[in-house]
């Protein structure tokens, strides 16, 4: 089947490049791959940690790439000053903004969004019993709402990391956070109760760059839908 974009779509007219943006961390080593498959080559530099650039060029002149916090992605992409980017489905779900659209589910960066307490406490109370809660977390939105869908009312502690340390200090009771292999949790005697949603990374694009550049921004779309099928 012939590919549904074009060379021209690929660098379109316009002076300015479109402007992908990348999340720093251990997510932009997986992005690598499925840029490399969708034929993007960034200057070398965009992977050094010590660069004091942000911004970067690739191989095509009608694309950059910026890199920035993995939790700010979405708020590039959400008010243009980015028009694609990639970012994990828990920044989506936190942020929840109504300008970014998610046409593919890339299958990296695979982990969830998990409650977790202390291994001492665990299993002796009934959370269907529970009216109020106190949690830690870098998700906020995602902690309430995920409690209020249980009638229970969630006191957040805003943190933005060092999670695993509050339950023992007396913070809260709790914590919400992203869990992979579940070893930092295990070093700090907690356990995962819960589990609220399985977490990878989308490509997203900004719905009205999608409008005023269809073919620019669909190309793209396109090109890392058959990258996906190269896996």
């Amino acid at each position: 089947m012939t590919a549904p974009y074009t060379a021209a779509a690929l660098e379109p007219e316009a002076t300015a490049p479109l402007i992908m943006a990348l999340p720093k961390g251990r997510i932009l080593k997986e992005c690598g791959r499925i840029l490399a498959r969708a034929g993007i080559e960034p200057s070398p530099d965009y992977i050094d940690e010590n660069t004091r650039h942000m911004r970067f060029p690739t191989n095509h002149p009608g694309l950059d790439v910026i890199r920035v916090r993995a939790f700010d992605v979405a708020t590039f992409v959400a008010f243009g000053a980015a028009q694609i980017g990639i970012c994990g489905s828990d920044v989506l779900m936190e942020f929840d903004y109504p300008e970014v659209y998610a046409p593919l589910d890339l299958g990296i960066a695979k982990c969830r969004i998990a409650v977790a307490e202390p291994a001492e406490t665990a299993g002796t109370d009934d959370p269907s019993r529970w009216s109020r809660v106190r949690v830690a977390t870098k998700y906020p939105n995602i902690a309430r709402k995920y409690y209020a869908s249980q009638g229970i009312h969630a006191d957040v502690v805003n943190l933005s990391g060092a999670m695993e340390l509050a339950p023992g200090l007396g913070i809260c009771r709790l914590i919400v956070d992203l869990v992979d292999t579940g070893s930092t949790l295990r070093a700090n005697n907690l356990v995962e109760t819960a589990k609220i949603a399985d977490i990878s990374s989308r490509l997203i694009v900004n719905r009205t760059a999608l409008k005023t550049q269809p073919e620019a921004v669909g190309a793209w779309i396109a090109r890392f839908r058959d990258a996906l099928t190269q896996g």
